[in-house]
């Protein structure tokens, strides 16, 4: 599948003239789309010599890789191994709370409403945002579970549900969302509340409806719905490692996601999920260069001042059906990531 979302900033393809282009690549084409049109984005593998588009490959690359390369043939790329679909393996693997305590769903206040003997106001009902529904069958949490583990552990990656600081990153407190260039939106007290319900029920093993499996494309994931979403349900936070956009610019990551967009660019942030990170790196990006990619899109992207720190959310824009992808656009403020060649 393809792991991203609006990243952020990234890098960009690197380009050289076409006269260049042309002479070291002109008998040279691509073994999936059998083009030899832009030779600029020609990668050649290492070992056969073979030429691959950066966007015909899955994932798509959206830079030439730094040192060798190879193509899914030569790096004998296989089917990752599923991950062990035992529960005690599962539990240490999520770190899973073991715990009695039942989740209550927010609270919601009830006013009552007094009448007024004046004129009669009538205001705009603001949109609440939904918790997701976990399955109620604990055999099909647990195949769920297994199937992000399984990627998880495929492309390296550590399960992490919260933003992690470390050492030589952007540390905590320049997490500013006063920094946000133009203002930052404020969720709600009460969305806040769904959103740590949310927290709470993938603490103790609850993830929402949605399954992930291989795709049958060379490699890489997917996300789909295992169930009927509602629109304005959370999906998942978008997390992962802060750093400063600045230290990431040269970066080779294809997942990287805004955080912070500050007036100061040495103050922008960004989320890098390659190291940590969750299902949200796995949902894949839409061709917005297309009316077609346009209409595959089914989350949104947004980004929240929640209790005085800048935090992602990816959030159902739609009623999405059982066995739908899920879908968001990578491009949703700066528009700086190459989406055109997206299928």
């Amino acid at each position: 599948m393809a792991l991203r979302s609006k990243r952020s900033q990234a890098p960009k393809p690197i380009f050289r003239s076409k006269a260049a282009a042309a002479a070291d690549y002109s008998d040279v084409y691509c073994e999936r789309c059998g083009s030899g049109e832009s030779p600029g984005e020609l990668l050649l593998c290492d070992k056969c010599d073979k030429g691959f588009h950066l966007f015909c490959l899955r994932p798509i690359l959206v830079a030439v890789p730094k040192g060798s390369w190879f193509c899914p043939s030569c790096s004998k790329q296989k089917k990752p191994n599923s991950f062990p679909l035992v529960q005690t393996k599962i539990i240490d693997f999520f770190r899973i709370q073991r715990s009695t305590e039942s989740i209550q769903k927010p609270s919601q206040d009830i006013q009552k409403k007094r009448k007024r003997s004046s004129s009669l106001v009538v205001s705009k009902k603001r949109r609440k945002l939904l918790p997701f529904s976990p399955s109620e069958d604990p055999a099909r949490r647990l195949e769920q579970m297994r199937s992000l583990a399984t990627a998880l552990t495929a492309s390296g990656t550590e399960f992490s549900n919260e933003l992690t600081y470390r050492p030589a990153m952007a540390p905590r407190s320049v997490n500013q969302p006063a920094l946000e260039k133009g203002g930052m939106q404020v969720l709600s007290k009460e969305d806040t509340e769904t959103l740590n319900l949310c927290k709470r029920m993938m603490n103790r093993g609850k993830f929402g409806s949605v399954v992930q499996y291989t795709c049958l494309i060379v490699t890489g994931f997917t996300v789909e719905a295992d169930r009927f979403i509602k629109d304005l349900t959370i999906i998942t936070e978008y997390v992962g490692d802060v750093d400063y956009l600045k230290n990431r610019e040269n970066d080779d990551g294809d997942s990287m996601m805004t955080l912070l967009h500050a007036d100061n660019p040495s103050q922008s942030l960004v989320i890098c999920p390659d190291m940590r990170g969750n299902i949200a790196r796995f949902i894949n990006g839409i061709n917005n260069h297309s009316q077609e990619g346009r209409k595959k899109q089914n989350l949104k992207c947004v980004r929240y001042d929640v209790d005085g720190e800048c935090r992602v959310l990816l959030i159902a824009n739609r009623d999405i059906s059982k066995g739908e992808r899920l879908y968001y656009d990578y491009n949703g403020y700066e528009h700086e990531y190459p989406t055109e060649h997206f299928v």
